[in-house]
């Protein structure tokens, strides 16, 4: 029985490397902003294509743009990937908007499904509104970089040109038409079928012919370090993150010893400065941020009646909202978060603020100026009184008679000035 199970177990693994070294389809899925993290998982993607030997990749994109170095970075990737690339716009109501349009013109195929559209190419600086000069020397150097792969891809460069100079964008049908696109297809399957047996001309001159029919296709999904790190690379989240971690650090400070909300805050600080480090940041919103945690800072130290903790939530508000210079809407703080973050932390700071004003005025709960204002009791004719369980010598302006109140008003050495209550 025993060797009957060996058998079966070697012939199972003998079929698994088997159907692991035929041909298989590589199918990479994007749908978010372009930055960073979205180039290592393209260069990891056709990394492994590589390795397995896979027919070709398939690439499901969907996104509104991007960063574009980055952009510059995934075109170069799939233009020097030693696996045909097909690039493929689905499912219907994707797009591949300014950035997404760059990385579909440089695919070996390029394709759309139904209900899609792609273009919107206008560069945009950092979310600046350019001088003339400025708006013309960003055009001209996209332009020629779309132009330097659409030309060898042997599509369409005046339609693809206009994406970049007049921010045109195409239906489906429109960049089929135009020649920006090499089919239509309504799914994975579809597309693999109707490209089965097509000759294409790789980026460097060779050609190849697809072998695609009844390949399988193999996701490679993103791991855990770049959902991570995707998930970082959201402003709001990442600002989230900085402000939770500096509130936790401020409230370690102004409660010491209690560890935990240093420890944290400090982990959660360090992780949205991280995503940050990942996003075109602006040095002047820095500033504001750092200016702003100094002012409520100096709340605690000033009594200034939440004048200084104002103009920190101000500062920290409109530091927050510029913050990420991000050439799209996606790669921005959202003004709402940097209103709810700012006048969350000014709300914290004002509440620990009026804490730390209401103990000044508490009275001195502990020594000998305590007793000022307490009752005693004259317990001897010495002039001995009893306060709060404490026998203390006493004066008075008269001589005190045992058994009588009286009230302290003041404390000399070792003596407490007493008067009848």
């Amino acid at each position: 029985m025993g060797r009957t199970r060996c058998l079966w177990l070697l012939m199972m693994l003998f079929v698994g490397q088997a159907f692991a070294q035929g041909p298989v389809v590589v199918r990479l899925t994007l749908h978010d902003t372009i930055q960073p993290v979205t180039a290592d998982y393209l260069r990891r993607g056709l990394h492994e294509a590589d390795r397995m030997q896979a027919r070709a990749v398939l690439l499901s994109l969907g996104t509104p743009g991007g960063l574009l170095s980055s952009t510059r970075e995934m075109v170069q990737a799939i233009e020097q990937s030693p696996v045909p690339v097909i690039v493929y716009i689905a499912p219907a109501g994707s797009r591949a908007g300014s950035a997404g349009f760059f990385i579909l013109e440089s695919a070996d195929v390029a394709a759309m499904a139904p209900g899609t559209n792609a273009g919107a190419a206008h560069p945009i600086v950092e979310g600046k509104t350019m001088d003339p000069v400025l708006k013309e020397k960003v055009e001209n150097d996209a332009a020629a970089f779309l132009r330097s792969y659409t030309e060898v891809r042997g599509r369409n460069v005046a339609a693809a040109e206009d994406a970049v100079r007049h921010s045109k964008s195409y239906s489906e049908q429109e960049a089929l038409k135009l020649h920006l696109v090499d089919v239509v297809a309504n799914d994975d399957a579809s597309l693999l079928a109707a490209l089965d047996g097509r000759e294409i001309t790789r980026f460097n001159g060779t050609k190849v012919v697809l072998r695609l029919k009844g390949v399988p296709i193999v996701p490679v999904v993103p791991s855990m370090r770049e959902r991570l790190l995707g998930s970082l690379t959201n402003p709001d989240v990442a600002v989230f993150l900085l402000v939770i971690g500096g509130l936790l650090i401020y409230l370690e400070f102004n409660v010491p010893g209690t560890v935990v909300p240093g420890a944290l805050g400090t982990l959660l600080f360090l992780l949205g400065v991280f995503g940050l480090n990942l996003l075109p940041v602006r040095h002047t919103a820095v500033l504001l941020l750092v200016a702003a945690f100094c002012l409520m800072a100096l709340e605690f130290k000033f009594a200034s009646h939440g004048v200084l903790a104002a103009a920190g939530v101000g500062a920290l508000m409109f530091g927050l909202a510029t913050l990420v210079d991000g050439p799209i809407d996606a790669l921005r703080v959202h003004t709402g978060t940097a209103i709810g973050a700012g006048l969350g932390f000014g709300a914290i700071s004002f509440g620990l603020a009026w804490v730390a004003m209401q103990a000044r005025k508490n009275k001195i709960l502990t020594g000998a100026q305590a007793m000022v204002g307490q009752l005693a009791v004259v317990m001897n004719a010495s002039g001995q009184v009893e306060v709060r369980g404490e026998l203390w010598a006493a004066r008075a302006g008269r001589e005190l008679v045992v058994g009588e109140t009286v009230r302290v008003t003041g404390v000399d050495g070792l003596v407490l000035v007493v008067e009848a209550s």
